[in-house]
């Protein structure tokens, strides 16, 4: 059988063992909430742009064509799709022992102004592979180890968008996480409670208050990331959200200064995320990048804080 032939039937074992259905990110599948239909939609937008994107990175892996594709992609949802597809990669890397490095040739290409949300792809491939639950960080150490805190809160997410009822409503942890890891997954936890409450500022803050208080302010964090990366909402619901985050403000704004430094490394900035910025860092979405950048200068970890939660600091810092 010619080598072609059997690469085109291998990546399409990949993607009918492997796949996710776009009917996934449907709210009616979820059982999510909603109140406004326009969020629902752009939700679901940014859930279809990330499954997309991972399929096609699993029946086609040349990363010249899969980044053809993915530049394709609205700029709005550009980003999800780049998640998903290294989402494939990743779980790729894994099944095919040799070839391991998909993901961080991606990476160091095409992924590379995606480099936020390439790793926490990661942490989705992460969450789909029982093995590596039990080796969760030990497996990030071959990545940076800065943004590779990124992938647990992709792994969060993961846990909160399809298992919302253990990890949303019980408010369970993962076993076999840090002291520290469980408050980056509460981050991505964080991000996927704007999808799983539908972007309904007035239902998030209940939903959190919930929570065990030692545990709300990463969520906020997650959230204020959500609110200025996948948005979906006006003006006037993210002022709502910023009176109701009351003293976690700083938490908030730090998340949507991360959401700004992703979208103004990829090249992608969208007025969404700007006028998230301004209301919740009190700054544009180009300062608020900006902060990030300065708070990064001379970063190492203090004391049992890796550099990772000092760099977080210092940005709630600049907003307090």
């Amino acid at each position: 059988m010619p080598a072609t032939l059997r690469y085109a039937r291998r990546q399409r074992f990949y993607e009918a063992v492997f796949g996710i259905s776009i009917a996934e990110t449907a709210f009616d599948r979820r059982g999510f909430h909603f109140r406004d239909l326009n969020a629902r939609t752009h939700l679901e937008n940014a859930g279809c742009a990330f499954v997309n994107g991972y399929n096609h990175a699993l029946r086609e892996n040349r990363l010249e064509v899969l980044s053809r594709s993915l530049n394709d992609v609205e700029t709005e949802f550009r980003g999800f799709a780049f998640e998903g597809a290294s989402m494939g990669l990743a779980l790729l890397d894994h099944l095919t022992p040799w070839n391991t490095t998909r993901l961080q040739v991606f990476l160091s290409g095409p992924g590379r102004n995606h480099k936020y949300m390439v790793h926490v792809g990661l942490g989705w491939a992460i969450a789909r592979l029982p093995p590596l639950h039990l080796r969760v960080e030990r497996h990030l150490t071959q990545f940076d180890p800065l943004l590779s805190w990124l992938a647990i809160d992709g792994y969060g997410f993961h846990h909160g968008y399809f298992y919302g009822r253990h990890y949303l409503v019980k408010q369970r942890l993962p076993r076999r996480l840090s002291a520290y890891g469980c408050r980056v997954f509460d981050q991505g936890l964080g991000r996927s409670l704007w999808f799983v409450d539908g972007a309904d500022v007035e239902r998030i803050p209940t939903t959190i208050s919930a929570f065990d208080s030692s545990r709300q302010a990463d969520l906020w964090s997650g959230v204020g990331l959500a609110c200025a990366y996948a948005g979906g909402v006006g003006a006037d619901a993210i002022e709502f959200l910023k009176r109701a985050a009351d003293t976690y403000r700083p938490h908030v704004a730090q998340g949507a200064a991360f959401a700004a430094k992703a979208r103004q490394l990829s090249g992608l900035r969208v007025e969404g995320t700007n006028v998230a910025c301004q209301i919740l860092c009190g700054t544009s979405d180009l300062d608020a990048a900006e902060i990030t950048d300065f708070a990064i200068q001379q970063l190492q970890a203090e004391g049992k804080y890796p550099a990772y939660e000092v760099w977080r600091r210092r940005i709630r810092n600049a907003f307090a």
